[in-house]
């Protein structure tokens, strides 16, 4: 049985890829490594987590289509997108090659050499406006803050699409704000981290009055198989879940966290909200309780204090 990873240089990627070789299942990995964020940072992910990464763009129907076709892949963890909310406001047709092309690709080749299951990242940002929480996966979605949230709202439309029309077993799986050693640079524990340990202040926005449910990388992998050792029955092939702590935070909590694990206070300079952010995110993880078994295990703590001796190690800070 073979795996096909998409994005796995990238951060929940690397640990994804590295979990199934652990566990002796065999995997493809691609991987376009584009220069949203540092393609050094990435290819260090590539030594580390011992990867092999085939350089194909998931928005390039003709050499996914030819990977396809040489693997045949039994399932699918699909992971490759552009990232990040604030960057959709500057590049928003980065997120139509990478969201909507190449989503519509990957969903293409499922069609064309069926899989067993095609398991996806979808985002906590597809809850927009919600103010409910927690969030369960029955509330709407169709009041987004950014493009980047319509974009996934929108990959889970399509994947519900082909799952009924073609009998493709479909999860879609919200993540909510993963945090851990080898993350994205463009992510606030790293920025904090970093600023903290050089001496520089931090922007922090809406005064610090946000909540954010902060889940380490461990778990959502532990997330990410458990969703794709359980598809969908075949009379319903289609499935989502919040895949997050269940314990959101405050900001400058968090912040506090990070100032113990550095050893020094933070210069906070008080901002006003960002276009496209979202005030809280808190999950309601029962729906993955029931169907897998997961239970988020890592403390908030322990994976800053990991964070942080990781970013003194990586960026020798």
């Amino acid at each position: 049985m073979t795996t096909l990873i998409t994005g796995a240089a990238g951060f929940i990627g690397a640990y994804t890829a590295r979990r199934l070789a652990e566990l002796n299942q065999h995997n493809i990995q691609i991987d376009n490594l584009n220069s949203y964020y540092s393609v050094a940072l990435k290819q260090a992910r590539i030594a580390k987590f011992d990867l092999n990464p085939l350089i194909i763009d998931v928005a390039d129907g003709a050499a996914l289509t030819a990977c396809f076709e040489v693997h045949r892949p039994s399932r699918v963890i699909h992971l490759a997108a552009q990232a990040g909310v604030r960057h959709s406001i500057d590049a928003p047709y980065d997120y139509l090659h990478s969201n909507l092309t190449g989503f519509l690709n990957i969903l293409e080749a499922c069609r064309r050499f069926p899989v067993e299951h095609l398991v996806f990242a979808s985002t906590s940002s597809v809850y927009g406006a919600q103010t409910e929480t927690p969030f369960r996966e029955d509330m709407s979605i169709q009041t987004p803050m950014s493009l980047y949230s319509a974009t996934k709202g929108a990959n889970e439309l399509m994947a519900h699409s082909y799952a009924h029309l073609y009998g493709i077993p479909c999860t879609a799986l919200r993540f909510f704000t993963v945090y851990g050693a080898w993350g994205r640079p463009d992510m606030a524990p790293i920025l904090f981290s970093r600023a903290m340990l050089e001496g520089r202040p931090i922007d922090v926005f809406n005064g610090g009055d946000m909540l954010r449910d902060f889940t380490h990388v461990s778990d959502i992998v532990d997330g990410i198989l458990g969703a794709l050792h359980t598809p969908p029955a075949k009379d319903k092939p289609f499935a989502v879940f919040n895949l997050g702590a269940g314990r959101p935070v405050a900001l400058n909590h968090f912040i506090d966290l990070i100032e113990k694990a550095v050893g020094q206070p933070a210069v906070r300079i008080l901002k006003s909200m960002q276009p496209g952010d979202m005030r809280a995110t808190f999950a309601n993880t029962s729906a993955a309780m029931a169907a897998f078994g997961y239970e988020p295990k890592m403390p908030l703590e322990v994976g800053i204090a990991e964070l942080v001796a990781w970013v003194k190690s990586y960026y020798k800070a």
